[in-house]
């Protein structure tokens, strides 16, 4: 069973509040996602993510950013502390692809350990000199060989524990030279180099269940941000040949202009599935709930699939997961 409300939500605190049980019963997102400001202790997370669940009455999805480095809401001491992935993939080497499925399945063991069965990764943008330093410590490499390969094995690895994957930011992030937390980039490279670049990775693994938009314009295709923009989730769709689930960016991101509501709305008549608002404030979920409506026809179908890819939670020995790890790149793992 899947929800009817084309959103999913965060919440405010380490417990839900009876407005925030009554609003997520009354309008039934897919899902939810939940950060640091959510997170304090293994048995409060698992309390949070049950709790989230029961207010809908079903096994809904929970999300969470858990890449590693600056991007990593379950921290030191319950739980493993990683490097930025660009920093893990140039320490391994030779090794990269294996020491990133292996900090991935550990990543996805301690997800699933506390009630959380989506992580937004694998990144699949492809770094570059000029990508803004929020985004280039994140990627897994500059070339498209590289980014294919590890992203794969970053999504098999959360597959294989029971986690679902979010690839992201479809159609590529790689090229802004700017923040999307607080400008809006333009990416004026000609089509040609995009689909043999940029977008080359994501064709690439255009199976998974699940991605991400990027708040970026592609000046060779259209004025408006991908995330709203007809023009780029065509070219998601049909030459990225992405057919799953397609969510938004964090919707409170100023790359995108207007209210919440008119950004919501812009995004989900370009074509997204799924609004993504992680702010967890009441007001502006009520706009995004008003906005985003009940999903379609198309984007329930494409849940109902990326749900069904959900495994049993497998278990694993993390400590030798971790031994293997450093192994690998000659270091601890902390937590």
């Amino acid at each position: 069973m899947i929800g009817a409300g084309a959103a999913i939500f965060g919440c405010a605190g380490l417990s839900l509040t009876a407005r925030e049980r009554d609003f997520f019963r009354d309008y039934d997102p897919l899902g939810f996602i939940v950060f640091a400001r959510n997170i304090d202790t293994p048995a409060q997370i698992t309390r949070l993510t049950a709790d989230l669940r029961d207010s809908v009455g079903r096994d809904a999805p929970v999300l969470v950013d858990q890449e590693g480095g600056r991007v990593q809401r379950l921290r030191a001491p319950h739980w493993a502390e990683w490097a930025p992935p660009l920093d893990t993939v140039d320490k391994a080497g030779a090794h990269a692809t294996q020491a990133m499925a292996l900090r991935s399945m550990v990543i996805a063991a301690e997800l699933r350990a506390v009630g959380i069965d989506a992580n937004c990764a694998p990144v699949a943008d492809i770094g570059g000199p000029e990508t803004h330093p929020f985004l280039r410590n994140r990627c897994y490499g500059q070339d498209v060989e590289t980014v294919t390969k590890i992203a794969r094995a970053v999504a098999d690895a959360h597959l294989e524990i029971g986690v679902l994957p979010v690839v992201k930011h479809m159609p590529g992030h790689g090229r802004s030279v700017s923040d999307t937390h607080l400008d809006l980039p333009t990416v004026t490279t000609d089509r040609a180099t995009l689909a043999a670049t940029d977008f080359a990775p994501f064709r690439a693994l255009a199976d998974l269940p699940m991605a991400m938009t990027a708040h970026i314009i592609f000046a060779a295709y259209d004025h408006l941000p991908a995330t709203q923009s007809p023009k780029m989730i065509e070219v998601i769709r049909n030459e990225i040949g992405f057919g799953g689930l397609l969510m938004t960016d964090d919707l409170n991101m100023q790359a995108l202009k207007g209210t919440l509501g008119e950004r919501t709305a812009r995004s989900m008549a370009a074509g997204c599935d799924i609004a993504l608002h992680c702010k967890g404030e009441m007001a502006e979920m009520l706009e995004v709930a008003a906005a985003a409506g009940s999903m379609t026809d198309a984007a329930r179908a494409r849940a109902k699939a990326a749900l069904a890819q959900r495994r049993p939670a497998k278990s694993v020995d993390i400590a030798a997961l971790k031994a293997e790890f450093s192994a690998l790149l000659g270091e601890g793992v902390d937590g």
